[in-house]
């Protein structure tokens, strides 16, 4: 599922009013966004937006920032939440490594779905769930902190387990196979394909107080 550059990505990003364009300017008072004090929560590397928008909808009360460092990925994922004006949602380009010179404890969630699995031994510590990147969303959480992680990556969830587990996390909640599930869940675009081809789908909840 691999998308082409988007025809005219920068200007699409350039003309979008839920593109927070100059995100290190609000550190520490995202919610000014918003207008409001609800809990803000974060999916990294949010696709072409599915999952965010349907959570958005569902969810009126929370606001979500979607992260997405590829700009035709992010650009793709603006038209497709664009025609929803949904009040409750910001999206913005970068690295989440960079994520803790945005944020400064604002987060109650993060969700990281179908990351990148970097399968090869040299390259895990670009894994989402590796100890470099869960370094970062220490500065990043409120109080409690939660990631919520959806894959279909076997080998990437059991490193995620390990490396969440090592790091202090407690798995409250978990699965394999999401789908024959009665837990509420909206799908990615990666995700509704899997489910068209019965792939079990990994899930786990981890907190950390």
């Amino acid at each position: 599922m691999r998308l082409r550059n988007v025809k005219n990505a920068k200007e699409i990003l350039d003309n979008c009013d839920f593109l927070i364009k100059n995100p290190q300017d609000y550190k520490g008072k995202f919610q000014s966004l918003f207008g409001n004090d609800n809990p803000i929560c974060l999916e990294i590397g949010m696709g072409k937006g599915a999952f965010l928008k349907q959570m958005a909808q569902h969810n009126p009360h929370i606001n979500y920032i979607g992260v997405e460092k590829m700009t035709s990925i992010l650009a793709r994922a603006i038209q497709n939440l664009s025609p929803a004006a949904l009040p409750n949602v910001k999206v913005i380009r970068a690295d989440a490594l960079d994520l803790n010179t945005f944020f400064h404890k604002e987060i109650t969630t993060i969700y990281l779905n179908f990351s990148d699995p970097w399968p090869k031994a040299r390259h895990a510590k670009r894994r989402l769930t590796s100890l470099e990147f869960l370094k970062v969303y220490d500065d990043l959480f409120k109080d409690t902190k939660t990631i919520i992680q959806k894959t279909d990556n076997v080998s990437l969830f059991e490193s995620s387990i390990i490396s969440l587990s090592s790091y202090g996390y407690k798995i409250e909640d978990i699965s394999l196979d999401l789908h024959n599930t009665t837990k509420e869940n909206y799908m990615t675009e990666y995700e509704e394909k899997f489910a068209s081809q019965n792939i079990k789908i990994n899930y786990l909840k981890a907190s950390k107080r």
